[in-house]
């Protein structure tokens, strides 16, 4: 009986022992199913990353942290009505998005009163209404920088705006750079004093957008949930008024540089005539800032009746002087954006 009962422990040690043999093979089986899912997983997510957006799938909600001179998406103007063109809008937020999603070392073309010294003139070239020169594209040579065709350097084809985002497609040690348009389209060898690199670290997650055609102004901040509106402001933008006025530019481009008090001269004489509060410069001349004070010397103005009417600036972007601060408060230079719609 003993030898029985001896005999069956035996065969059930056997069994254990087998069984137990056998667990490591299913728990590397395991372990490796929960890799290839994870593998799987990544592989997807990086798809989804590197997918280009559009403005379907951009998603904007309102919780505003400015709440002063508030417009509604849509609203009275005279005898018509004005919007906010969300839509527009998104199209322009998927944008930043598909470049931020793509990764790079960002750059600014830079030439603020030409400080980096005169454009060439273009290959082909005009002269406009201001009786400056010009590219076929409209834009002046006065404060931009000249593109060149990749490889070529006897004459640039066309001018890049002062504030214009690019992506650096070469070192910016050579002498010439190469760089991919984020703010227009086109590859194009750059001088280098001409491009400001800005790194790979820029987020861009702060946006003002400017609509020359309603007059208004609305900045957007991304968050986990998807863009956030934070302002919707009346506006008033440059207007064309040859030899001084300028219309504000349509584009993208990158705050460059902020001051509390912008003074500014009487139109042909160097005389400062007054200042603009809480201005953040973002292409040329042209600032986002509060209402103009004509005297040096003067108190801040809180509001303008001719904001949200019609073009009346010298290129800048007229808004309350607080929402001006609000803006020159929220959006950091070199890592926020002003795009401007029409």
């Amino acid at each position: 009986m003993n030898l029985i009962k001896y005999s069956l422990y035996l065969v059930f040690l056997l069994i254990v022992l087998q069984a137990c043999k056998n667990k490591p093979v299913e728990t590397d089986k395991t372990e490796e199913r929960k890799k290839d899912s994870i593998e799987q997983v990544r592989k997807e997510e990086e798809k989804e990353r590197l997918r280009a957006r559009t403005a379907a799938d951009i998603k904007i909600e309102k919780d505003l942290s400015y709440n002063k001179h508030t417009l509604e998406d849509t609203y009275p103007y005279e005898d018509t009505t004005r919007v906010f063109q969300w839509e527009k809008i998104k199209e322009k937020l998927a944008t930043v998005e598909n470049f931020l999603n793509a990764k790079g070392t960002y750059a600014i073309l830079q030439n603020y009163k030409n400080k980096n010294r005169e454009a060439p003139v273009v290959k082909n070239y005009k002269r406009n209404a201001y009786k400056r020169v010009s590219d076929t594209l409209g834009v002046e040579r006065y404060q931009s920088a000249p593109l060149y065709v990749v490889g070529e350097t006897d004459a640039p084809v066309r001018y890049g705006r002062d504030g214009f985002l690019v992506k650096l497609a070469s070192s910016d040690t050579l002498d010439m750079v190469k760089v991919e348009g984020i703010s227009f389209e086109g590859t194009y060898d750059v001088p280098k004093r001409y491009v400001k690199n800005i790194g790979d670290s820029a987020t861009f997650n702060h946006v003002v957008v400017v609509d020359v055609t309603n007059q208004n102004i609305c900045t957007l901040e991304k968050t986990d949930k998807g863009w956030i509106v934070r302002s919707m402001n009346p506006a008033t933008t440059g207007r064309h008024k040859p030899p001084y006025a300028m219309e504000t530019p349509t584009g993208m481009f990158v705050i460059q540089e902020k001051k509390a008090k912008m003074y500014y001269h009487k139109d042909g004489t160097t005389s400062i005539e007054g200042f603009a509060p809480y201005a953040s410069r973002f292409t040329n001349g042209a600032y986002v800032h509060g209402v103009p004070v004509n005297n040096p010397k003067g108190a801040i103005i809180e509001y303008s009746w001719s904001l949200g009417t019609i073009p009346r600036s010298h290129m800048c972007v007229r808004n309350a002087s607080s929402h001006a601060k609000f803006v020159y408060d929220w959006a950091k230079t070199l890592n926020a954006l002003v795009i401007v719609i029409d």
